[in-house]
């Protein structure tokens, strides 16, 4: 009976290995305490963002046991900046980094074998590395668009702000109703951050957390000059307005950016597609009659 290559039986041991753990990962489902605590907490709440429990279980703690805790922070950190989707959970995101690689790199060794060469080996590697960054490429990805989605609803958040201050209304009560009227990322945030003085966290730790959650750099300047208004008695009407202000300057800068930027990025394409294309067009006729007289 002829033995299989090694390479071959650790391909096969990689992807058996990992089939289970991403089968764990599908029909895994939070333990009943976590669902009661969860069903608790969002009692009567009309939460914009679901929170997922994290499973329990054998399966659990093999993935904590074979994942390093600074991965895990690292996956939280970029989940709460992206929003912490629903479809991607933490223990989700855990389990694909440990999945994703082990297929990619069994998949890789039954190619590398079938046809070794110091390329191939060279691209199995470079895959499996990208398969393990992969689900944090996308929470980034997804981080930078909701921040460039909070960017730009912030100045016109404000105004509204503004508006319901001058009215008569509180700073918290001018939030509540930006939050209500308002779609998207830059909502839901302020209405979790009501939800988080709700429960009794210190409305400066909130506005802190805030800033700190999104990672946008115009709203946490805002949010330091809430603070210090709040420190130091200052208007907050006048905060508002002033804010307002620059971040409407803000935006105008950065269009007046992007569109400076427009000749620049158009310049390799131009060269490296356009001009080959039409140099063949008007000098090729010209080069095929100066061949043919020669050839005569």
């Amino acid at each position: 009976m002829t033995s299989l290559p090694l390479p071959v039986l650790a391909a096969a041991v990689a992807s058996a290995s990992a089939l289970p753990v991403l089968g764990w990962a599908l029909v895994a489902r939070p333990s009943g305490a976590a669902v009661r605590t969860h069903r608790n907490l969002t009692r009567d709440l009309d939460l914009a963002v679901s929170v997922t429990p994290r499973p329990s279980g054998a399966g659990s703690a093999l993935v904590r046991a074979l994942t390093p805790a600074g991965t895990v922070a690292r996956l939280n950190r970029l989940a709460g900046t992206a929003g912490r989707p629903a479809a991607w959970p933490v223990p989700r995101l855990v389990v694909a980094k440990l999945v994703l690689p082990a297929i990619a790199g069994g998949l890789g060794l039954l190619v590398a074998t079938a046809r070794p060469s110091l390329l191939t080996w060279l691209m199995v590697v470079a895959v499996t590395a990208v398969a393990h960054v992969v689900p944090e490429l996308l929470l980034y990805s997804r981080g930078q668009e909701r921040r460039q989605a909070i960017n730009a609803e912030l100045a016109d958040t404000l105004d509204q702000m503004t508006i319901a201050v001058e009215a008569g209304l509180g700073f918290e009560s001018a939030m509540a109703r930006a939050a209500r009227n308002g779609k998207g990322p830059l909502a839901e945030e302020l209405q979790r951050t009501l939800q988080d003085i709700a429960v009794g966290q210190p409305r400066r730790d909130a506005y802190l957390a805030l800033a700190g959650r999104t990672g946008a750099p115009d709203l946490a300047r805002f949010i330091r000059a809430v603070v210090q208004a709040d420190a130091y008695g200052v208007s907050i009407a006048d905060v508002l307005r002033t804010q307002a202000q620059e971040m409407r300057l803000k935006r105008r800068q950065r269009a007046e950016e992007k569109a400076m930027q427009i000749p620049v990025k158009v310049i390799f394409p131009l060269i490296l597609c356009i001009l080959p294309t039409l140099f063949i067009v008007l000098l090729g006729p010209a080069v095929l009659g100066i061949v043919a007289a020669f050839s005569d």
